[in-house]
């Protein structure tokens, strides 16, 4: 049986979505972030040596990484192909597509905004606080905001032309971008402007396999 090792507020919430979607059994461990770094603790580094989390044990294998997770769980459990489409398909490249650009381009933005944002908010000396403001200013401004609004701007105009990243149907590319939207979301991205992704993310979180997902393991949370 698949054990899932869950780090509170992360990208595991996503395998756990997944598992409830397909209906697989699974055993749940969770862990609690250190209240004072927001880091996972040690006892992740004793399943996996980077000790992050998403990662999964099963049949005597290790596996990190939430691509390779679902990519995993789709071709051991998911034999009907039934959220994935085929291959050869204009949906499977968009799949694909969709499955490697949340980590690959929409996160490492969204994750650089998350730091400049703890940045700001650290205790800092009171000569050194204006200073580190103007860089952090200069950076959103020149880059981060632009790019985060291109992202969101790209995503609203594929919303407006099909229901889900990759077509007509939901697959695992909609759970793989999940994470990434909601994050951007909290994080101040302006929801009113992107009606088609607000959507997306109700009708997301109406699935009762995310439901009963986020039930195992209390409130999902803002995304880290």
């Amino acid at each position: 049986m698949i054990t899932v090792h869950h780090l509170e507020y992360s990208r595991s919430q996503r395998v756990l979505w997944l598992l409830e979607e397909l209906g697989v059994p699974y055993e749940l461990k969770t862990y609690k972030r250190n209240p004072k770094t927001k880091m996972a603790p040690p006892e992740l580094k004793a399943i996996h040596p980077l000790g992050k989390s998403p990662v999964i044990t099963d049949d005597g294998q290790v596996i990190a990484e939430s691509g390779a997770i679902i990519e995993y769980i789709l071709d051991r459990y998911d034999a009907n192909n039934s959220l994935r489409p085929a291959h050869g398909t204009p949906e499977y490249l968009q799949y694909n597509y969709w499955l490697h650009y949340a980590e690959g381009s929409l996160m490492p933005p969204l994750l650089v905004a998350l730091i400049f944002g703890q940045v700001q908010k650290a205790k800092l000396p009171f000569f050194v606080k204006p200073i580190v403001n103007g860089i952090v200013g200069k950076v959103r401004g020149a880059y981060l905001g632009p790019q985060i609004k291109l992202h969101y701007g790209f995503m609203e105009q594929e919303l407006n032309k099909k229901p889900w990243f990759a077509g007509p149907n939901f697959t695992a590319a909609d759970i793989q971008m999940s994470y990434p939207l909601e994050a951007g979301l909290s994080r101040g991205t302006a929801a009113n402007e992107y009606p088609k992704i607000q959507d997306y993310v109700k009708r997301m979180k109406e699935r009762p396999a995310w439901q009963r997902a986020e039930a195992k393991v209390g409130d999902f949370g803002t995304p880290m």
